[in-house]
């Protein structure tokens, strides 16, 4: 499938690329969505049904349109999917975008920073380059603070906290937000 909205469908730096999502891959999103579920805003584990179902009423209509709410990619390392993520919650007006990402969780603990910095780089050629957006961020719960490394290593910055904003496992946490700008 092509991203009718991208010009260029394909981005690549190193070893790592990504691609418009692929349907063969769903299955391994799936794992990795429910083992970091407590990251995620989604408030339960999901089901094959409901992946398959997402995939073909919410993700497959995404290629034709020209501009789609959302733009996702599985993110390659050489020929192997190592996770997936995209630009959401795309604002076409005022030019902005969320963004998504998620790894294999195998690769956290050891890659999570390489990983990271190699999807932001890349991202940031679909939204800066190819959409022509002014402004992508990431916005996360509170519980992962190696995140906020990351973010800031890639030149991020920190764009605001909103203060108690999520209930997670009883406890008010905060929501952090890291912006970059297309300069």
């Amino acid at each position: 499938m092509i991203y009718r909205c991208l010009n260029k469908q394909i981005f690549t730096s190193g070893d790592f690329s990504i691609v418009p999502i692929r349907m063969e891959d769903r299955y391994d999103i799936i794992q990795w969505r429910n083992e970091q579920i407590y990251h995620l805003r989604q408030n339960q584990p999901l089901t094959i049904e409901d992946q398959d179902a997402y995939f073909e009423n919410v993700v497959s209509i995404l290629f034709d349109q020209e501009q789609p709410s959302q733009i996702l990619f599985s993110i390659m390392e050489k020929d192997v999917c190592i996770g997936y993520g995209g630009l959401v919650h795309i604002n076409w007006i005022d030019k902005n975008a969320e963004i998504s990402f998620i790894m294999n969780t195998a690769l956290e603990k050891e890659r999570f920073q390489e990983i990271w910095l190699a999807y932001l780089s890349l991202i940031e050629q679909v939204a800066f380059k190819e959409l022509v957006l002014h402004k992508i961020y990431i916005y996360a719960f509170d519980l992962r603070p190696h995140l906020y490394e990351a973010a800031e290593k890639a030149g991020y910055f920190l764009d605001s906290r909103l203060k108690e904003h999520c209930l997670y496992n009883g406890e008010f946490k905060d929501v952090v937000i890291y912006s970059q700008l297309n300069s």
